[in-house]
């Protein structure tokens, strides 16, 4: 059997559904892989797409989304809720069926070198690609994000090292290509879960504490010149509240680099305590991108009343209720779990 893995590109584009489209469709026609999934944010202004199949095919469909979004959106009039740092935020491989994280870093590497050679842009490496150990986390990376690149290009202030400053590959030097690209991150992960858990409120007071005290890194407190930071609560969790306009709402917006560390279910109810300490209730929460059936089996197991249950088309659905997957939208199972809808589109 054929190796298969995931890619999941995040462009900077959630609003114009047209060039959404335009860029999507570049991956649309290479045999040997499907696109999955496309969800675009206009509040973030971000669309997130899931790509699975072949490796070599996987790493085309990359190259021509790539290309079209550099040709589709201008950095310079982009504006978002979420960090990003070029027309194609980040672009993660991830090992699925019979492929190793070697292979998808293989890919990562050789797959940046030609999007910097064939469009002289900016191309950064992270995760298990990453050159350095200090470019490992795509957060380092994007210090500063779009706004900052062209100081930290240009060696002004910035807060980078000279370890995280300048891309992997192609120009270092600020110019007019560059500015309406700006940089482009590509690397291979483990699979991460991108997690909203909706909170009552519309202003993110409460849930910008959440976010705080749920991920990983902690609240840094400071005292005068001395500085400490606090670890918080869940393991490998990145984490930030956010306003959601569109919606009158708020969002605990996290990634969680490891489910097997820590579960959905325990995100959403370590959320859901902090919320009601604070007097505020959750209103469900969202997946952004597709999700193992295994993540989905394991929240059900948690909200499902019957501990002897194991049919997998119940505990999904429990899954779904227990965590408010249908607040902003209907969640279709058969499109949003990775086995799921790569047996549907056999």
């Amino acid at each position: 059997m054929e190796a298969i893995i995931e890619c999941v590109p995040n462009i900077s584009e959630g609003r114009d559904l047209e060039k959404i489209e335009t860029i999507v469709s570049a991956a649309r026609d290479i045999d040997g892989c499907s696109v999955l999934g496309v969800e675009p944010d206009a509040d973030y202004n971000r669309t997130v797409i899931t790509i699975a199949g072949s490796p070599g095919s996987v790493k085309e469909a990359a190259y021509k989304l790539i290309q079209s979004a550099i040709e589709n959106i201008d950095m310079r009039t982009h504006q978002g809720e979420h960090p990003r740092l070029g027309v194609v935020d980040v672009c993660p491989f991830i090992p699925l069926e019979g492929a190793s994280m070697e292979q998808c870093s293989s890919i990562a590497e050789s797959l940046a070198k030609r999007i910097a050679d064939d469009f002289s842009v900016p191309t950064f490496l992270y995760g298990h690609s990453a050159t350095h150990k200090d470019r490992f986390l795509l957060s380092t990376l994007r210090k500063q994000e779009y706004e900052g690149f062209e100081s930290r290009l240009s060696k002004g202030e910035t807060i980078h090292t000279e370890t995280t400053r300048f891309p992997d590959f192609g120009p270092m030097k600020w110019n007019l290509t560059i500015a309406k690209s700006g940089g482009i991150t590509i690397g291979s992960r483990d699979i991460l879960v991108a997690y909203n858990v909706n909170v009552d409120e519309k202003d993110a007071k409460v849930s910008k504490i959440i976010g705080s005290m749920v991920r990983s890194s902690g609240r840094l407190i400071k005292r005068g010149e001395k500085r400490t930071r606090i670890p918080g609560m869940l393991t490998k969790v990145q984490g930030m509240g956010v306003t959601l306009e569109s919606s009158a709402i708020s969002q605990v917006s996290m990634n969680l680099l490891d489910v097997e560390s820590c579960p959905l279910h325990i995100a959403f109810e370590a959320c859901r305590a902090i919320a009601q300490d604070h007097g505020k209730s959750l209103l469900g929460s969202e997946l952004v991108g597709l999700v193992p059936l295994k993540v989905m089996i394991d929240a059900g197991k948690w909200f499902n009343e019957d501990p002897e249950t194991i049919d997998e088309n119940e505990l999904v659905r429990s899954a779904i209720e227990g965590l408010g997957l249908e607040y902003l939208e209907s969640f279709d199972a058969n499109k949003r779990i990775i086995e799921w809808a790569l047996r549907s589109d056999c």
